[in-house]
């Protein structure tokens, strides 16, 4: 699969979820994660440029919040900007729901079998020294789960 975005799409998405609630950079990636339906996640190191940028540009505002994190907020002239380019921000959500309806990636089944996966690996990582059999062991599985679903 190519790019998700084009250049300079990801700020008009970033302003929009900024407009519709005031959020933290971690909080904008999964909230677009889940917009494209797992189909897409954007990296930290694309998502806070963007938020630099947009402040630079005065659409958003920074200010620090509980933890050090700064929650970052639409401005007037953000605003301004996300009206004249309604019909973009428009197209680029539904193309967002489009690939959302069919990935499967949050489909019920396969979450629960993906956290019931972390939490057994996390519970027999933290739960005490591993012999190196077990480790081998632990490492084989998860090797043999990943060929299976590659198989299908």
């Amino acid at each position: 699969m190519g790019r998700f975005f084009d250049h300079g799409d990801l700020r008009f998405v970033v302003l929009k979820l900024i407009a519709d609630k005031p959020s933290h950079g971690y909080e904008l990636i999964k909230a677009i994660e889940t917009a494209a339906g797992g189909a897409y996640t954007p990296s930290p190191g694309v998502v806070y440029p963007t938020l630099t940028l947009l402040e630079e540009l005065g659409y958003v505002v920074a200010s620090e919040a509980v933890g050090g994190k700064k929650l970052y907020a639409i401005t007037p002239e953000g605003e301004a900007f996300l009206a004249s380019n309604a019909p973009s921000v428009r197209s680029l959500f539904e193309r967002m729901a489009e690939a959302a309806s069919t990935s499967a990636a949050f489909s019920p089944q396969i979450m629960r079998a993906r956290e019931n996966l972390k939490t057994a690996l996390r519970l027999k990582l933290h739960g005490g020294q591993l012999t190196a059999e077990q480790v081998a062991a632990v490492a084989k599985a998860l090797d043999d789960a990943a060929a299976v679903i590659e198989s299908i």
